[in-house]
């Protein structure tokens, strides 16, 4: 039992540092917040979620307008029926270019909310 306990604190140790990592390096697109939810974080702009981590892992919102791109990074979609998919390493260490994905994912976002209405 103990082991498994400090297995547990040992991953959201791990989580708690990467939410922190991609907090800081998003921070350049405003006002951004997150929120613990089913297992995973959402990750909001304006209410409105864009991004998810789970187990250390960032997925962007995505529909037919950036598809394309996450197929030609053979990124991975995230595995609960909703669109989001997995940002490469390589991304996550250029600022500029998650910058501009994080954009594209909150456009999306705002969109779909509009379509809800």
């Amino acid at each position: 039992m103990a082991k498994e306990v400090k297995q547990e604190v040992n991953r959201m140790q791990l989580t708690t540092g990467f939410i922190n990592y991609v907090m800081d390096k998003l921070s350049s697109i405003g006002y951004i917040k997150n929120r613990a939810m089913f297992g995973a974080y959402g990750i909001f702009h304006e209410g409105l979620m864009f991004a998810i981590i789970l187990e250390d892992i960032l997925y962007f919102q995505m529909d037919e307008s950036n598809h394309a791109m996450y197929e030609e990074a053979e990124s991975r979609p995230f595995q609960h029926g909703i669109s989001y998919w997995e940002e490469p390493v390589k991304i996550l260490k250029d600022m500029n270019r998650l910058g501009k994905r994080a954009k594209i994912s909150i456009y999306i976002a705002n969109r779909k909310a509009i379509k809800k209405r």
